[in-house]
């Protein structure tokens, strides 16, 4: 059983891993295509955040700072999700809990739109991913503690 566990750790972090290498493989000087797909996501969110509950975003955010905190967010977190740890469970969701909401818009559109649909689709997809590691994180506290055993004290012979 602990090799399937294995098996399907490795088979959910490699969705983490490949993203993580493939933006570190484009990153360059300025982010990468990440970040200029990034750019105008942010600013809707941070617009519509604003707009519904009066925090702001700070303006002087740099782009290729954010898609870096993402490549380690998912490289790091993949890989100690690997061994079963929980840190690598929180790193994979707080990038999930910041990257989702930004990137997969889809309350911006209207559900009429093609755009809408698979926005979407993505985020719900997503919000699997942060259920899946929820519950690898609740199963992994349910889990008792291995206990070593006392060893009974032996006679003493005279």
């Amino acid at each position: 059983m602990a090799f399937v566990s294995f098996v399907g750790r490795v088979l959910f972090a490699t969705v983490f891993l490949l993203s993580a290498w493939q933006e570190f493989n484009e990153f360059g000087v300025d982010g990468g295509p990440a970040a200029k797909f990034l750019r105008p996501k942010l600013d809707v969110f941070s617009n519509h955040l604003s707009t519904h509950t009066g925090v702001q975003v700070p303006k002087q955010l740099e782009i290729k700072h954010l898609v870096a905190a993402a490549i380690v967010l998912k490289g790091a977190g993949g890989l100690l999700f690997i061994f079963g740890s929980s840190l690598g469970a929180f790193l994979l969701l707080l990038h999930q809990a910041v990257a989702t909401p930004i990137l997969y818009d889809f309350y911006n559109y209207d559900a009429e739109k093609k755009d809408f649909n698979q926005l979407f689709l993505k985020f719900t997809q997503n919000l699997a991913l942060f259920g899946a590691l929820l519950f690898f994180i609740s199963m992994k506290a349910s889990l008792p503690k291995r206990q070593l055993k006392k060893r009974a004290p032996k006679a003493k012979t005279t």
